[in-house]
């Protein structure tokens, strides 16, 4: 007799991956350094190297990628005039999902006086991947935060597309225990042909946002300077103190080189694998 293994079975939900990640970092004479580090599962970070300006942490999913079922979550502390940024080892690849989606729960905190560069490689998603991601970010007054995603439906360098599926994506910004952003983005069912509306990406196949906090006029003026370079679509404004590009391109390529010609305009120093 043949045993079916299903996504409701003892063994496919011990076959999870499961990984945490928390800690914070503080400024001590200039200089910043890491405190208290927490990391479970098959998620880690490393700190690479020390840089005069501040802190850079990489974080390497060891379980090679993510799938239905699988929960992740970061949380991280900038105190005391810290200075962070965050990347990561390489592109996500968030694979075909038959039964839950799979959990990415990222909270992030920055405190007065502090900044926190949130810059992860692309996350790909394949076809019939289904995953919920979640953003839960406090600042004080007088923090800043640069945070940028790219998420990409389906290679198309190797002729892949992301037909069906599911995409949630939560974020919630709070600025001195205020909220001043909200959205959720939610893309499910036949995502292909919903990509393909006018409305919606006409035919793109890569979705990008930066955050900059604080932003204002002025910095949506001098991000727009770059818009003779851009090879997608990108709507860039401010508003409640803080400004926000959107991208939208054919490939994962073109979104790229459109963020880093806007994050150039910012003054950000972009990770060295970003670069490789």
């Amino acid at each position: 007799m043949r045993s079916e293994l299903t996504t409701a079975s003892p063994v496919f939900e011990a076959n999870r991956a499961r990984g945490a990640v928390r800690f914070d970092v503080h400024a001590r004479d200039g200089v910043t350094r890491r405190g208290t580090l927490h990391e479970s599962g098959s998620l880690r970070v490393r700190f690479p190297s020390p840089e005069d300006d501040g802190l850079s942490g990489v974080f390497v999913n060891t379980a090679g990628g993510v799938a239905g079922g699988d929960r992740f979550d970061i949380e991280i502390t900038a105190a005391d005039a810290a200075r962070l940024t965050l990347t990561t080892a390489a592109a996500e690849k968030v694979y075909r999902a038959p039964g839950p989606a799979a959990q990415l729960n990222i909270a992030l905190k920055v405190a007065a006086g502090s900044h926190l560069g949130w810059l992860p490689q692309e996350t790909i998603l394949f076809d019939r991947a289904r995953v919920q991601r979640r953003f839960d970010i406090e600042i004080d007054e007088g923090a800043s935060l640069l945070l940028c995603e790219i998420v990409v439906f389906g290679r198309t360098a190797m002729g892949e597309r992301m037909e069906q599926g599911e995409f949630v994506d939560r974020w919630r910004l709070r600025r001195g225990g205020k909220l001043v952003f909200a959205e959720t983005v939610r893309l499910d069912g036949n995502i292909g042909a919903k990509l393909a509306r006018s409305a919606v990406a006409k035919g793109g196949a890569a979705i990008g946002t930066a955050l900059i906090a604080p932003g204002d006029e002025a910095l949506v003026e001098r991000l727009r300077e770059a818009s003779d370079s851009f090879s997608g679509e990108v709507g860039i404004s401010a508003w409640n103190g803080f400004a926000m590009a959107r991208f939208c391109a054919q490939d994962a390529a073109r979104l790229r080189a459109d963020m880093m010609a806007v994050l150039a305009r910012t003054g950000a120093a972009l990770p060295r694998l970003w670069l490789n």
